[in-house]
């Protein structure tokens, strides 16, 4: 036990040292900061890490601890899958003369309900516990209609939320002193990394978790992608999203830092203005995303829209592993499907196309597919993830009406306008002449020989007609009217 008082920063989905209002809080107490990370996996959690993000966090703690143990400290790592939070926070209190304990407030429901628990339990004990704002531009208590009620509808949300913004975390990381006497576990033993087998090359070769890697991903943006962003962002053939998404799941980048670099850009370079304004307002539907979270029980489960839990979903096993695995028929689809398991990671646009399909085409539950994001995402985000998939299927809160069905035809031909992305992805369908790329079906027998692809033989046959598709789901939307 440490003969001085200690304080703990509690890490959990805020994995940097900079701009961490929490770190700079335990900073100003003046105590020795014992640098905390507790892998829960008890039944409190209402759903445990997925295959992607669980290799995310093994490389994200290995960059932190590095970043801590060049300042003198050390990440203290604990697992739990037995034993209540609030009892594991009070042990580790206990045996290290811990006073006050700090950390980021997270928002879903069972994330509360364990905050919760472990204030009352610290409190209780006579220590004292903080939590701070250290995720998302504003609360989501704070931003509110003139009734005092949470938006529901993101335009008048980003109406309130935008002219009175001011970033507020901290600059830079705070001047700290650790306390590192101690043993823990090591990171090793959580096999967070895949191994039998290991899938994750893909997932090494996209990506370079950590906060220098979050950091080095904006400056690529700023220098390659925000000019244009507002016209080109939905071309996944091109270099204009972010790609910042699994930074800020894991809060390897403050919101706020990114909020504020994007003004400095915008005002060194006033015409990037529009492409500016137009990324912060993505970076707002976080947000929204963030208070519908705070005000659903289960975002994941339930249905915003409770219209929708009659819905009659079909169950079709063939088809749902030929769209987990690139193999419908569509080649946007696919393209999608593949770089998603290839890199965890999928663009924007092509995620609405492929949840459309599965949902629409398909007929199957938007709750299957965000599971299979859940898993195969490397920023499967607590909101984010479940608040697309019912944005998409019609349930959700300002959702795209159910009767808009994404044709996975004129979707590829419109933003994949030159087959760069298909080509990619969809290697079998690279030599085939434009004209027959989002249609292969169409393409002659004699083309389809001299281009080296055989369709039905070397790529599906569509495993559904679209028109027909269509108006199955049309059908079945009409059912919930009577």
């Amino acid at each position: 036990m440490s003969a001085e008082d200690i304080s703990l920063v509690w890490f959990r989905d805020d994995l940097r040292l900079s701009a961490n209002p929490a770190l700079k809080a335990a900073a100003d107490a003046g105590k020795p900061i014992l640098c905390f990370y507790l892998l829960n996996e008890n039944d409190e959690q209402r759903r445990l890490l997925g295959g992607a993000k669980r290799w995310w966090l093994d490389k994200s703690l290995r960059a932190l601890s590095e970043k801590i143990e060049n300042l003198g400290g050390k990440l203290f790592l604990q697992r739990n899958t037995n034993r209540s939070t609030a009892d594991v926070l009070l042990d580790v209190c206990k045996a290290h003369n811990v006073k006050s304990v700090f950390w980021n407030r997270r928002y879903s429901t069972s994330e509360t309900d364990i905050d919760k628990s472990v204030k009352s339990a610290l409190n209780d004990a006579g220590h004292t516990p903080s939590s701070f704002s250290g995720s998302l531009l504003k609360e989501p208590w704070e931003v509110k209609t003139n009734s005092g009620n949470p938006y529901k509808v993101f335009t008048p949300f980003w109406n309130a939320l935008k002219p009175d913004f001011q970033p507020n975390h901290p600059d830079g990381i705070p001047d700290c002193s650790f306390f590192w006497d101690f043993e823990c576990d090591d990171l090793q033993d959580w096999a967070l990394h895949p191994t039998k087998p290991d899938w994750s090359d893909g997932l090494g070769e996209a990506w370079m978790p950590g906060e220098d890697g979050a950091r080095a991903c904006l400056e690529t943006f700023f220098d390659e992608g925000l000019k244009g962003y507002k016209e080109k962002r939905d071309r996944p053939d091109l270099p204009n999203t972010s790609r910042l998404s699994p930074y800020l799941s894991f809060g390897e980048i403050s919101v706020h830092e990114i909020w504020s670099r994007t003004l400095q850009k915008i005002s060194e370079s006033p015409e990037l203005e529009s492409d500016g304004w137009a990324f912060l307002r993505e970076l707002a539907w976080r947000d929204f995303s963030y208070s519908l979270l705070f005000q659903s029980k289960d975002l994941s489960t339930d249905n915003w829209n409770d219209k929708f839990d009659g819905f009659p979903w079909e169950k079709n096993e063939t088809c749902l592993t030929a769209w987990q695995k690139g193999q419908t028929g569509y080649p946007i689809v696919d393209a999608g499907m593949r770089e998603l398991w290839t890199t965890g990671w999928m663009h924007n646009r092509v995620r609405m196309i492929v949840a459309s399909f599965l949902i629409k085409h398909l007929m199957i539950d938007w709750r299957t597919g965000e599971e299979w994001f859940w898993d195969t995402l490397v920023d499967a985000d607590t909101a984010n993830n479940p608040a697309s998939w019912q944005w998409v299927a019609g349930s959700g809160a300002d959702a795209s009406p159910y009767f808009r069905i994404f044709n996975p035809i004129t979707q590829g031909e419109k933003f994949d306008p030159y087959g760069v992305y298909i080509r990619k992805w969809v290697p079998e369908l690279s030599k085939l002449p434009k004209k027959y790329l989002f249609e292969p079906w169409d393409a002659p027998r004699d083309v389809q020989k001299e281009c080296g692809v055989l369709i039905g033989h070397d790529y599906p046959k569509p495993i559904v007609i679209h028109k027909q598709a269509r108006q199955r789901a049309l059908d079945a939307y009409e059912s919930l009217k009577t």
